[in-house]
């Protein structure tokens, strides 16, 4: 299996349209709020992991499987020594992988649908079939004297299965785990809120200080030390996601800069380049 060093900061695919490998250990390189426009899942093989997603913090152990949904800010929570046998495998997902393995009869994404981020707890029977998929997936790689496009075969054969049981699972809602929910953090869902109802207008550090009715000096500090980066970083991070969200629903590109906050095309191009790595135009066509 290919193991990724736990300090990995890295949160693009290399290549492809799927990822999947394993980390050991707290994940320290993660400890920043990032997002990406594909879909992901945590599933936790050994030891605790801590996740944060937005203003909620969740607390997994063995046998979680933590869902987060594109586009949707999140990071890994660190809790001194209480993560050190933590092994986790990692998969990603673009929507078009998905869309490609349902065939048009059915809906492999649809296990996404129920917020940014979920976690189930399955039976351990149920969790042994879906986490051997995984295992067969990650180690596909490792088997000799495979053909490369007999290889993909096989590897499309465990996402779809492992896609298929999921959806299954997951549409009981039996076995979402409700308790995961650990902490939940005021101050980030006020600003979140504040940015969302202004998304159209100028909004300084200087407003957001205001909201939760704390010093200018403080109030940076303090929110970086709850979200691992700056108010303005996760200001930007926020125009941008309402962007792809209204690039995917047909809005025009030209409109869509100025709803979202941005008073000069040249900066919203910038900006949506270095995370996408595609301009709006060409994020839209994709869509």
């Amino acid at each position: 299996m290919r193991v990724i060093d736990a300090a990995e900061q890295r949160q693009y695919m290399q290549e492809g349209d799927y990822e999947v490998y394993e980390k050991i250990g707290p994940p320290v390189g993660a400890t920043s709020f990032h997002y990406h426009d594909f879909y992901e899942i945590i599933y936790i093989a050994e030891g605790q992991f801590a996740s944060q997603v937005g203003e909620v913090t969740h607390e997994l152990r063995k046998g979680d499987f933590l869902l987060i949904g594109r586009n949707t800010l999140h990071r890994y929570y660190p809790e001194e020594k209480k993560h050190d046998d933590s092994r986790r495998i990692i998969l990603w997902v673009r929507d078009e992988m998905l869309l490609r393995l349902s065939g048009g009869d059915s809906d492999l994404s649809a296990c996404f649908r129920d917020g940014s981020a979920v976690i189930y707890h399955f039976p351990l029977n149920y969790e042994d079939i879906l986490s051997g998929f995984l295992m067969k997936l990650a180690m596909s790689e490792l088997i000799n004297d495979v053909d490369p496009q007999m290889r993909g075969v096989m590897d499309r054969g465990y996402l779809t299965l492992f896609f298929s049981y999921l959806n299954v699972l997951c549409a009981r809602h039996d076995y979402i785990f409700a308790d995961a929910a650990v902490m939940e953090n005021s101050l980030v869902e006020e600003i979140d809120r504040h940015i969302a109802t202004h998304m159209e207008e100028v909004i300084t550090i200087d407003d957001l200080a205001e909201v939760v009715h704390l010093s200018k000096y403080y109030f940076v500090r303090r929110f970086k030390e709850l979200t691992g980066v700056t108010a303005h970083t996760y200001l930007i991070n926020r125009r941008l996601i309402r962007a792809c969200e209204l690039l995917k629903d047909g809005e025009e590109v030209m409109n869509v800069y100025g709803r979202v906050g941005f008073s000069d095309y040249s900066v919203f191009l910038r900006n949506f380049r270095k995370v996408y790595g595609v301009s709006p135009r060409e994020y839209a066509r994709e869509e």
